[in-house]
């Protein structure tokens, strides 16, 4: 008899047909001999009426008042499809997130959970009763016992965290799609449902917008090694499995706020080539790496800094033994550009990669600060930044490698480190990109001339971390450019466009106060990125993604790589075009 965890949205419980279908589906997952816990969503669009409500009262509203609020459209939820299943004569139970023992954190609105005391849960799962759970919410860990909410996704957090503390065989997210499919449906006609993909690549994929599962979900999922499944409320298909890879078990105590960093990795075989002055204009990116591919050489890490007038600088690591014939590629091919592009090609033969790894690394902008700040206080400077939902990887003199790794084990609690990546493949072929996402939410920002020495991004990503503002892509200018006596270099970052105005004023104060140039921001782009596991090890994969952009005559802003991740930066207006070429490109319809 096996333990399985269901959660139904808002839309599957939308009406009262639709829970009595739930209630359906409940019961027959108990004949096939199981215990169920379900957790549901409030009814429809029911909590954004009660968020109008609110507002008609308040332009303000209390968030506490507000926690109080939204906890009741999951009550409702939670007693009729009790109810229903009753009707059915199946033994139910519905139970708040108090009730249940979901302890979080007190923050209102946005808490995370702490633990789950799971002894009412199990008693009446050994009464044969379904366990039906108001997911969303749950109850501070003070005197107080303040009724919590945990933000949006937070009855997937719930669902996924229940799964955790009962340690359930499996955990089924039902919703109105079939599962996660290569791309958004909406703007790309063929987009196709995946059997399976692991929880890095959905990391990476619901952090980019995929709105199929919240990040936190997935985070908890991939900590604790939970199996996922996202499925069809109407149809009986087995939808999408989520695989964890390579976790080791973790505590349950701060079940959301344990460590956020798994692992320090570093990898002393790498060496940097830098293209400096190539003219912008589409399509370098693509011959550049078409050619590096053709020779069979894997890169690394790869940063396109933004545009400086009409040119701009691409850097890219290999391994250290290939270093030659990627500097013989990239003279060549800048031979080959117009004469007054004026290229320059730059090596540097003793870098290591230092990276921080971790779930934990969502939503918390710190912990990338926090790393520029160890390196700093170390007197390391920062080469290369490059950025993912749960990697911090940066290139550094190989010199310093021991000591940076040291420092970073010692920050972050980590007790070990290793040169391998941490990912397992699974055991089957997979595809090179598992999907491509399209995020219009973003706005691109710069900072020019910060003097090239260390501690200039730690000052930066830390004033932003205070303010909670997250950061993406990070881009360090290979080029430098001597401005009162110093070595200066432009860094360049996304954020969330929300973000963009209270992020632009906090670097206008850091560029007088640091002694920096001018601060530029562009809230008109968009960023595609491809996702995949299989791209480890295999040359040419970003290549022909900037082979596709080059096709529809799509100009690259910025390129930001990780492991399993490509990321480009175009102009908004080009941004479902990019979607549609790239999806073609690999075949993903």
């Amino acid at each position: 008899m096996g333990l399985i965890v269901q959660k139904f949205g808002g839309t599957s419980v939308g009406s009262v047909e639709r829970i009595k279908a739930v209630a359906q589906r409940v019961k027959q997952t108990v004949e096939q001999g199981n215990a169920v816990v379900v957790v549901v969503s409030a009814m429809g669009k029911s909590t954004d009426t009660l968020v109008e409500l609110a507002k008609a009262i308040s332009t303000n509203p209390c968030r506490r008042e507000m926690d109080m609020l939204l906890s009741t459209g999951e009550q409702v939820s939670i007693s009729l499809l009790s109810m229903a299943l009753q009707e059915l004569e199946q033994p139910a139970i519905s139970l708040t997130g108090t009730q249940v023992g979901i302890v979080t954190e007190p923050e209102h609105t946005r808490a995370r959970i702490l633990n789950i005391a799971t002894e009412r849960l199990e008693r009446h799962l050994k009464e044969g009763k379904v366990v039906v759970v108001a997911g969303f919410q749950g109850t501070s860990n003070t005197s107080d016992l303040e009724v919590t909410t945990l933000g949006r996704g937070g009855s997937d957090t719930s669902a996924v965290a229940l799964a955790a503390a009962l340690q359930a065989d499996r955990c089924e997210i039902y919703t109105d799609v079939s599962g996660i499919l290569t791309t958004d449906p909406r703007l790309v006609e063929d987009a196709q449902l995946m059997d399976e993909i692991t929880c890095e690549e959905m990391l990476e994929l619901a952090s980019l917008g995929a709105n199929v599962l919240h990040p936190r979900a997935v985070e908890i999922a991939r900590n604790y090694g939970v199996q996922m499944a996202v499925r069809s409320s109407w149809t009986d298909d087995p939808g999408t499995s989520i695989i964890p890879t390579g976790t080791q078990p973790k505590t349950l105590t701060d079940l959301e706020l344990g460590r956020p960093v798994d692992a320090v990795h570093f990898d002393l075989n790498q060496a940097k080539v830098a293209l400096l002055h190539v003219a912008d204009r589409p399509g370098v990116a693509a011959g550049l790496f078409g050619e590096l591919a053709n020779q069979g050489l894997d890169v690394d890490l790869i940063i396109q800094s933004i545009h400086d007038g009409n040119s701009n600088d691409i850097a890219f690591t290999v391994a250290r033994e290939c270093c030659d014939r990627a500097e013989a590629v990239a003279t060549a091919f800048g031979a080959t550009l117009p004469t007054n592009s004026a290229s320059e090609v730059i090596v540097e033969r003793n870098v290591a990669k230092v990276s921080i790894v971790g779930a934990g690394i969502i939503g918390r902008p710190q912990i990338a600060a926090q790393m520029f700040q160890t390196l700093s206080d170390m007197g390391i400077n920062l080469q290369m930044i490059s950025t993912s939902e749960v990697n911090v990887s940066c290139t550094i003199a190989a010199a310093d490698c021991e000591r940076a790794t040291a420092a970073l084990c010692k920050l972050f609690e980590v007790t070990s480190s290793s040169v391998d990546s941490g990912l397992s493949l699974p055991d089957h072929p997979i595809p090179p990109v598992r999907g491509v996402a399209l995020d219009l939410e973003q706005a691109q920002l710069a900072i020019r001339n910060v003097p090239d020495r260390p501690g200039m991004a730690a000052h930066i990503f830390q004033t932003l971390a205070k303010q909670n503002i997250s950061v993406d892509m990070i881009i360090q200018s290979q080029r430098s450019r001597q401005v009162g006596g110093q070595i200066t270099r432009d860094i360049a970052f996304t954020v969330a466009a929300m973000d963009l105005e209270v992020a632009q004023g906090l670097l206008h104060d850091l560029s007088s106060t640091l002694g920096c140039g001018d601060v530029a921001s562009e809230s008109a782009i968009a960023k595609v990125s491809i996702v995949g596991i299989g791209m480890l090890g295999q040359p040419g994969i970003a290549a022909h993604m900037f082979a596709a952009l080059a096709e529809q005559k799509i100009n690259i802003q910025m390129i930001a790589t990780s492991e399993i991740r490509v990321s480009c930066v175009v102009a908004q207006n080009d941004g479902i075009t990019a979607l549609q070429a790239i999806h073609k490109a690999f075949h993903l319809g």
